[in-house]
């Protein structure tokens, strides 16, 4: 969205940067935010996962998921060539490496919906290339047979989307696993994290003044368009009301 102050958003999606012993595109993406903020390119708000569709067809190397950056910049051309060289010097060997980039007020319902498909659908990258050819968005291979770009447009239609995927990096995020005390109000975890909503599985949300309290892995969904913790209630009243919910539920439902 162009603003003021000459800030435009980008949506960056990655895929397939690693291989069977090296650390995964969740991990690049995190870095390449980091490597984009040092550098003085952009803002990083946030980095979402998403879960790809797992097929004999598809290769992959463990999970089939792809990563997207939520960035804002004043340099949109600057960004785009630091992210291809990012993928070309760190891609693990082995890997096929996709790159897409795109406005985010730019992303069509048809990207939207390529991202949607390949979550049960076995898609191919001859109709990836035409598909960003016709809708003008950026689209790059970097490494091996270039079958990442796949999945790296699907990763800017699904943030896109706002209705998919889980956020692996978010201002915040970081601090809350290092608090010592491990506790805090609803309303300070909003404030934490810039959330929208927390919520949980079963529909009741806790007051601002409740407590909550913090685990290891701290993973906001993305969910109509709101960034939403999901937390459930505790037995253990006395200390705190309500906990984060575990990792493995939240793997499940994302």
């Amino acid at each position: 969205m162009m603003k003021n102050d000459g800030q435009i958003k980008l949506l960056i999606g990655i895929d397939d940067t690693d291989n069977a012993i090296s650390r995964g595109t969740g991990y690049h993406a995190r870095q390449l935010g980091h490597a984009l903020e040092e550098s003085g390119l952009g803002k990083v708000h946030g980095i979402t996962r998403h879960q790809l569709y797992v097929h004999p067809k598809i290769r992959y190397t463990s999970q089939n998921s792809s990563a997207c950056l939520n960035i804002s910049t004043a340099l949109p051309e600057e960004v785009r060539g630091y992210c291809a060289e990012y993928l070309l010097d760190q891609s693990a060997p082995g890997s096929d490496a996709g790159l897409c980039i795109a406005r985010a007020e730019e992303v069509s319902n048809e990207i939207i919906t390529w991202g949607l498909n390949a979550k049960d659908q076995v898609l191919h990258m001859p109709e990836a290339i035409n598909l960003a050819s016709e809708e003008g968005i950026y689209l790059q291979g970097f490494t091996g047979n270039h079958e990442g770009i796949i999945g790296a447009m699907a990763a800017v239609g699904l943030q896109a989307g706002g209705n998919d995927g889980r956020y692996i990096w978010r201002k915040g995020i970081k601090e809350l696993r290092e608090m010592e005390a491990g506790i805090l109000s609803a309303r300070q975890l909003k404030e934490e994290l810039s959330l929208d909503e927390i919520a949980s599985l079963q529909g009741e949300s806790p007051t601002d003044d409740e407590r909550i309290l913090i685990n290891d892995w701290v993973r906001p969904l993305l969910k109509n368009h709101k960034t939403i913790l999901i937390t459930q209630r505790t037995q253990n009243q006395d200390d705190y009301e309500w906990e984060l919910t575990g990792k493995e539920t939240i793997r499940s439902i994302s």
